[in-house]
């Protein structure tokens, strides 16, 4: 010992280095803002892409009505691909947003998810973000597969009515997702699967009917419903026009929504 240096020590005849004291001392601290959410945005993405139900209600429904409208000759008496297009984005927003996230999020506060989550250090706010980045990943990935769709089958539109589709259609995912977590985030899972699903065929058969009795431009008192006033503000956007009343209708549902959000929703039940 006495030939060896002070971050030296000696064991069985071997020397082996030490180490200053506090070297390996706990350094805990909190992540930073944007790697919180980027961590919990990229695993509720995976979760979400990879959920059964999510790909059945967020793509491979619109995907089979977009082709159904394609195909069969009712089409026609509906405005066609034109016609098609604006509800098929509607049924696919609604179902990402609204559908999803509220069954998804009921189920999470009953077995805990949700309390689980909040122990690993991560404050609510950075799990709601993370839940919201979910849906806008699972919406890009809507546009991409609808879109391609669309264009194999024969839709075109303007760019500038693309652009004004896609600010629309985000605004109704922000609509639809604040609804969402309102609903799964106050209520019992059995009954948030059971209005979830309700409130997602009352929407869409709106839009539906909406569409075959005057079409989804110049709805009206109609946009007074947020499935209806997507559907139309995208007919409008694609048509070269700028939708006014569906935006402004779609916004108030929006602020609403997440204001009963930040009142009601609960991490637990």
């Amino acid at each position: 010992m006495a030939n060896t240096t002070s971050s030296e020590a000696v064991m069985n005849g071997q020397v082996l280095p030490t180490f200053a004291p506090g070297t390996f001392a706990p350094d805990a601290r909190a992540s930073s803002v944007s790697s919180m959410i980027t961590a919990q945005g990229i695993m509720e993405a995976k979760l979400m892409v990879r959920h059964g139900e999510q790909q059945l209600l967020s793509i491979i429904i619109p995907l089979g009505m977009l082709i159904a409208f394609r195909v069969f000759p009712f089409a026609e008496d509906l405005g066609g691909m034109d016609g098609a297009i604006p509800m098929v984005f509607a049924v696919a927003a609604t179902s990402a947003g609204f559908t999803g996230q509220a069954i998804a999020v009921a189920f999470d506060r009953r077995y805990g998810a949700l309390k689980r989550s909040g122990a690993s250090g991560a404050p609510a706010w950075a799990i709601i973000v993370g839940k919201i980045i979910a849906v806008f990943a699972m919406v890009c990935l809507q546009v991409i597969i609808l879109g391609l769709a669309s264009y194999f089958l024969g839709f075109r539109a303007p760019l500038t009515g693309i652009l004004l589709a896609c600010v629309v259609l985000l605004l109704g995912v922000a609509t639809f997702t604040a609804m969402g977590l309102t609903v799964g985030g106050s209520l019992s899972a059995e009954m948030v699967l059971a209005l979830a699903n309700l409130i997602w065929f009352v929407l869409l058969g709106i839009v539906g009917w909406t569409l075959y009795s005057q079409g989804l431009t110049d709805v009206g008192w109609l946009n007074i419903i947020p499935s209806v006033a997507l559907a139309s503000g995208l007919a409008e956007a694609l048509a070269g026009s700028i939708p006014i009343l569906p935006v402004v209708s779609l916004a108030a549902w929006a602020v609403v929504a997440s204001f009963a959000a930040s009142k009601w929703f609960r991490f637990e039940g």
